[in-house]
């Protein structure tokens, strides 16, 4: 089996983690990719190698400057993240198809690197004052940091036309329900000669 992978990127709030969640529970074919990042584990719960690969900054400019992310971006400054080829590669190996939950750089570049392999899915609010709302909804953050989410957000959607399909999450089950059809049927399909 030669592997794929499916990249799902959104602006913040936009329900891309949810549909995520819903893909890996009911596709076993499919595991998630770990991103590596510098910041510090939040509580208990974060466990290194499962939610996150937890290393040093020190650490991270190493595996840049040895070319082995497929993506990466400094996010703040000192706060980098990224995807590993060799996470990817650790998934290909154990005979499942990866599925990535990113940003919307991060899931051009990956596209853009394993090209016919990769598809790329952008997930779209059915309008950024919707957007607001779900942001606000989630109670996690300052009315700064929302409005700060959602200018982030109008930037990102201008990058939709760049992805192979656009999910609308306008109502959750029919959005899994098209991520779902999506995946399947990328599945099947053979990956373009590169």
């Amino acid at each position: 089996m030669q592997g794929k992978i499916i990249i799902f990127s959104a602006p913040s709030g936009a329900g891309k983690t949810t549909i995520v969640k819903h893909l890996l529970r009911v596709n076993p074919r499919l595991s998630f990719s770990i991103s590596a990042c510098t910041r510090d584990k939040r509580g208990r719960s974060e466990e290194n190698g499962k939610d996150y690969y937890f290393i040093t900054p020190e650490e991270f400019k190493k595996k840049i400057a040895s070319d082995e992310f497929v993506e990466w971006e400094e996010v703040y400054e000192g706060a980098f993240y990224g995807t590993l080829k060799s996470e990817i590669e650790r998934i290909w190996r154990s005979g499942k198809h990866v599925i990535l939950d990113v940003d919307v750089k991060g899931g051009l570049s990956i596209k853009n690197f394993y090209k016919g392999r990769a598809l790329a899915v952008f997930v779209k609010p059915p309008s950024i004052e919707e957007l607001a709302s779900r942001l606000t909804a989630r109670n996690t953050d300052s009315a700064s940091s929302i409005s700060s989410r959602v200018f982030k957000a109008k930037f990102e959607m201008a990058f939709e036309d760049q992805f192979d399909r656009v999910i609308v999450n306008d109502n959750l089950e029919k959005a899994c329900a098209e991520a779902e059809r999506l995946t399947n049927d990328f599945l099947k399909s053979e990956p373009a000669i590169v």
